[in-house]
């Protein structure tokens, strides 16, 4: 009897603690102000400023971008990098290190108003719907025009792009003739190595252009494929790797390093030191490896570039590097943003934390530094004021540095030609991208006989013809082209590189470059010595 007594009694007792904890708890959030899980009892000025524009202020005030203003005035006190992602642009952001998006599966660009597509992913999508490259993009769904509009690349990838398995209609222009095809979406891998072939006898060549969710899976498969073909000798291409996951970049490093060697640490104010090891027998820990950097190699390439170069694994070829040493995470806030908040800096194995100054400079002056090399000429002589006081001696003797990034064991210097005033203009007004756009599309049959992008260079004689071109569309542009023998070659050269990506894709484009890099047949010239 008792035990029903008790049945009966614990739920209405344990109602009534409920429901007194809930009032005790209204209580004390009304008289302590706190209004969210992140509030403190004292709410600070800023938070004030914005309650009275938004009750007392004479017009309608958008809240949201007073909060983005002063959120972003706030980190640019802090460092470079730390940053305000807005909730509209989140999605982006993190796709572009998920290493896929939703969507057809294309590459477009305009060119006279018009939206051109320069490439069809294979396997996609747009390729199984009958898409080609040189199809001219004029609606989307009936109603959505896209020619001759204000509407830049960004917009219209939104209009492209949706969710796997949804459709979208699009109206194209094929050889003057209008054409409608339902595209239905799915997800497009994308790539982060630009490149991975035999390069010369035994070597390989691997270009990565950023570290994403699948780089060290991508980069594993093409070392092995190159393996298999009786390579014994790597160059690993970071130029232009601005970074991105620092766990692939660290995954790669053990590839290359034995034992349970350091890859890096990491360390803050709030962050106690962590150290990243090698945790695995690496698929390359022998053999010659050549590093190729430059000044826009950042963040996660340092990390590997520092790392290789500390224990004398590799040899770096190249141009100092951008000089990023700080570690970034990003925290979810509750409106759908996000911040990316730099919480610590990592340092190589010798202890070389690279980050190059930011104290007293505005961003601008910070991200000006790159053409301050260019203007006292440090791109062209590799001449660098290096601090003495952070000088680190690698277990072979080598000296190395720390702070302002890393500097190559051999230097090379920039080629100044493509940097030419007219160049600038040519690349403002993309004209050399199209020119080789519609040479391509107008000689399509007789670029079929090539079986290879190195054999497209070589064997492709007809420069008069691509020349004409080039003044036809830079006249048509309002671009007056001189006949310097030195800039015409060049040019003529760099819209033969982009044929190739247009009949070959990425590889196929580097493949070509590499046959005149200078970064590169330095680097050869070393795997020989």
């Amino acid at each position: 009897m008792g035990s029903k007594k008790l049945q009966i009694a614990l739920p209405i007792l344990f109602a009534i603690i409920m429901a007194l904890g809930m009032y005790l708890g209204y209580q004390l959030r009304e008289h302590s102000g706190s209004r969210s899980f992140l509030s403190f009892g004292k709410r600070n000025n800023v938070q004030e400023i914005i309650d009275l524009v938004k009750s007392r202020y004479v017009d309608d005030v958008k809240i949201d971008s007073i909060s983005e203003i002063a959120i972003n005035e706030l980190l640019s006190h802090l460092d470079p990098h730390s940053a305000y992602i807005p909730s509209s642009e989140l999605k982006d952001v993190n796709e572009d290190l998920m290493g896929n998006f939703q969507g057809i599966g294309v590459e477009f660009q305009i060119f006279d108003d018009t939206v051109n597509i320069i490439n069809v992913i294979k396997g996609g999508p747009a390729e199984k719907s009958g898409i080609f490259i040189g199809d001219k993009l004029l609606k989307v769904n009936d109603s959505i025009s896209l020619v001759r509009n204000e509407k830049n690349i960004a917009e219209i990838k939104k209009y492209i792009r949706g969710v796997e398995g949804s459709k979208v209609s699009i109206e194209l222009l094929r050889d003057n003739v209008r054409k409608k095809i339902v595209v239905t979406r799915g997800t497009i891998p994308v790539s982060t190595i630009d490149a991975a072939y035999i390069i010369s006898p035994n070597v390989g060549f691997i270009r990565i252009n950023k570290f994403g969710d699948r780089t060290y899976e991508e980069f594993m498969q093409n070392l092995e494929m190159l393996q298999k073909k009786g390579m014994d000798k790597l160059i690993l291409d970071l130029r232009g790797n601005g970074g991105g996951l620092m766990s692939e970049a660290i995954d790669i490093a053990d590839e290359f390093l034995d034992d349970d060697k350091l890859i890096v640490y990491t360390q803050g104010t709030h962050s106690p030191r962590f150290d990243f090891k090698c945790k695995r027998d690496g698929l390359f820990e022998k053999g010659k490896l050549m590093i190729l950097v430059d000044e826009t190699s950042a963040s996660a390439s340092e990390v590997l570039t520092g790392a290789l170069q500390d224990w004398d694994r590799a040899t770096i070829v190249g141009r100092r590097t951008f000089g990023k040493g700080l570690v970034q995470q990003q925290f979810q806030l509750s409106d759908g943003s996000a911040v990316r908040l730099t919480v610590s800096r990592y340092y190589s194995p010798l202890g070389r934390n690279i980050q190059k100054s930011y104290t007293n400079k505005t961003s601008q002056e910070y991200e000006d530094e790159l053409m301050d090399r260019y203007n006292n000429g440090e791109l062209e002589n590799g001449s660098i004021n290096n601090d003495k006081s952070k000088t680190f001696k690698t277990p072979a003797g080598k000296i190395v540095y720390g702070g302002g990034g890393i500097v190559p064991d051999y230097f090379v210097k920039l080629d100044t030609i493509s940097l030419a005033n007219i160049f600038k203009e040519m690349y403002a007004k993309n004209i050399l991208n199209k020119v080789a756009y519609l040479f391509f599309l107008e000689n399509k049959t007789y670029f079929k006989q090539f079986k290879t992008s190195n054999e497209l260079v070589q064997k492709f004689s007809n420069n008069d013809a691509i020349w004409k071109k080039l003044l036809a569309v830079a006249s048509k542009d309002s671009l007056v082209v001189n006949n310097n023998q030195v800039f015409k070659n060049e040019a003529i050269n760099k819209i033969k590189f982009n044929i190739s990506r247009f009949i070959f894709n990425n590889e196929g484009y580097y493949e070509a470059v590499n046959t005149t890099d200078s970064i590169v047949m330095k680097s050869l010239y070393l795997m020989g010595k």
